[in-house]
């Protein structure tokens, strides 16, 4: 059964919502911010965020991408720093 919209008689899409798109853009920024400070925090946000965002169907898919590639990459600055210096904490 396919739904239809009720003035036209076309085939309804699912609706591209705002919100979809502000979270990838936000993973994306916190995925940027989380290479320098939080790091054990904005990237698992970031990460979680690009993910919901595609699964909403996001218009901004190469945004949420970055936003999840910087998540991921937020941890990864994490772990190399807590190997070099045997702490959950790093400075400049």
């Amino acid at each position: 059964m396919q739904l239809t919209a009720p003035a036209t008689g076309r085939p309804a899409t699912r609706p591209r919502t705002r919100d979809a798109d502000g979270m990838a853009v936000a993973s994306f920024i916190l995925g940027l911010l989380g290479l320098l400070v939080f790091n054990l925090f904005l990237g698992p946000t970031a990460i979680v965020l690009a993910a919901a965002s595609l699964w909403r169907g996001t218009q901004r898919k190469g945004r949420a991408y970055l936003g999840m590639g910087l998540g991921v990459a937020d941890l990864l600055v994490l772990l190399a720093f807590v190997q070099m210096d045997n702490t959950l904490s790093w400075n400049f």
